[in-house]
């Protein structure tokens, strides 16, 4: 027996050292952390329980028989976050470069079957070079594997991906298919083939972080949430970030006891909204001073900054939240904010996590740029998700809501649950000076006339009264109690239920 014990500790100390000391060494010189390391960071403290620790892959070609290093490139297991059951793999760049064998998909595919059978999260930590070429078609199998599983547990557990290292070829799909992507900047990346190849074929010049880096993929071309400046920092904000989530789409959302009264108001609201309705405000102190202890994880904070996402506190209750943000092109919709905002609810609608919408927009953005990007078709996915989404909409309007946009951003019509507006609200077709110059153009050349007219239609229309007369408005508000009101709205819609039409799935404009 104590053979057999000592025999299992050396193996688990092999294991333990993945692909040895000086590969170690050199992630380290990276500004990296091990993949062990990071899950214990991840994780509660003395929490991981690791599988298939002792795994190795079973290829014989190229000389891959004498070279083998138990866990096969990918640590696998699960634990608790602040005492919730997550489920994790992380893959070990220390060991064949990370690189995905049939072994290694097994790995993987085994917490997956487990997280979605057990009804627990799941969160990807990818730091990896592709599939493992010796392997040929089996290496890519593994990927297709690992990719069903993905689709099967969409919308049913909450799956994060962090890309902590590169990460390439048949690796990124994988991601790509899961909730949220995060990354690290400097040390991350994310393309489908890297700068070499795209040389060879394209004959384009292009380093590692132009072509995939975090600041890439967070600003230009949304496949990241968000990046953050290091491991520690990035898998600490994990930690925050699940504290917003349910544990699958029949759970309910976590509640944290919070010592930020309810009834707190804000008088400051009551200045927020310029006088001047052609100057900005930022409604991020909105959301701030709405939100519980004012702590608000934004979710790509640094892409179509013209609308903002994410996740807040409300009475101890998590919340998403959507609000156009007049700072940035006056908060106006156009095909990358209607993409982000819509994205988002839907996986709001998925979780049971309700959605507030504050809104101040003047409309959807014109131009040819627009028209020929789709903006049609990507400003019906936000009215497609707004209206599918089942989880209880509130809605405040706290300036302009014009034209169109005024129904896309959950509105009565299309099923907004409590509709308020603040008395700084302007609802209607348009602003008073262009309504004017179209319903009366035969007065153009007389500047009083026209200037009689816009204030006319100023005065019947940029207020929030002819909706509230026809119950597009349930009541308006006073900014200083907005926190209240929303409070009070979201404790009335908590065991909301609505049924849809029994459908296969529905056909978003994607």
């Amino acid at each position: 027996m104590k053979e057999i014990i000592a025999e299992l500790e050396r193996r688990r100390a092999v294991a333990r050292l993945g692909g040895g000391t000086r590969r170690i060494e050199a992630q380290h010189k990276r500004g990296k952390l091990t993949a062990r390391e990071r899950i214990e960071l991840l994780l509660d403290d003395g929490s991981f329980e690791e599988y298939d620790m002792f795994m190795e892959h079973r290829c014989t070609d190229f000389g891959m028989d004498s070279s083998k290093i138990p866990g096969d490139g990918v640590v696998t297991g699960w634990g608790t976050i602040n005492g919730r059951v997550t489920y994790v793999f992380a893959k070990d760049f220390t060991v064949f470069g990370g690189s995905l064998s049939e072994a290694h998909a097994q790995k993987i595919m085994k917490v997956q079957d487990m997280a979605l059978k057990n009804r627990a999260p799941i969160i990807g930590l990818f730091d990896a070079g592709g599939a493992r070429i010796q392997e040929g078609v089996a290496a890519l199998g593994g990927y297709g594997e690992v990719f069903l599983r993905n689709v099967q547990a969409s919308g049913v557990i909450p799956q994060i991906s962090v890309i902590m290292g590169p990460c390439a070829g048949g690796d990124v799909y994988s991601p790509a298919m899961t909730d949220f992507i995060f990354m690290v900047r400097d040390t991350s990346y994310l393309f489908v083939t890297g700068p070499d190849v795209v040389k060879t074929v394209t004959n384009e010049e292009v380093t590692a972080e132009e072509l995939g880096g975090a600041s890439v993929h967070t600003t230009r071309s949304s496949i990241a949430d968000r990046a953050f400046d290091n491991d520690v920092e990035c898998l600490l904000q994990m930690r925050r970030l699940m504290d917003f989530l349910p544990q699958n789409n029949k759970g309910t959302v976590p509640h944290l006891p919070t010592h930020d009264d309810i009834r707190r108001q804000e008088p400051s609201l009551a200045t927020l909204v310029p006088p001047d309705a052609t100057k900005p405000y930022d409604m991020k102190e909105l959301i701030t001073k709405v939100a519980d202890e004012g702590d608000f994880f934004e979710i790509q904070e640094t892409f179509a900054r013209n609308i903002i996402t994410g996740f807040a506190r409300l009475g101890g209750y998590p919340i998403g939240i959507v609000a156009n943000q007049p700072i940035m092109l006056a908060g106006v919709l156009d095909s990358d904010a209607s993409r982000k905002a819509a994205r988002f609810v839907r996986f709001c609608d998925c979780f049971n996590i309700p959605l507030i919408t504050f809104v101040d927009v003047p409309g959807f953005l014109p131009g040819t740029a627009q028209e020929y990007g789709g903006l049609i078709k990507h400003g019906a996915k936000l009215l497609f998700a707004y209206a599918e989404a089942t989880v209880p909409k509130i809605t405040v309007i706290t300036r302009k809501a014009y034209g169109g946009a005024y129904d896309v951003m959950s509105s009565k019509h299309i099923g907004g649950d409590v509709n308020y507006a603040w008395p700084t609200a302007e609802i209607a077709v348009m602003g008073s000076k262009g309504a004017a110059e179209i319903l009366y153009r035969a007065e153009l050349g007389d500047k009083d006339k026209i200037a009689a007219r816009v204030a006319e239609y100023k005065e019947r229309f940029e207020n929030p009264f002819i909706a509230a007369e026809r119950g597009y408005i349930d009541d308006v508000i006073m900014p200083f109690n907005t926190r209240y009101r929303l409070a009070r709205a979201l404790n009335m819609l908590r065991h909301k239920q609505q049924e849809l039409p029994w459908k296969k799935h529905d056909n978003i404009p994607l």
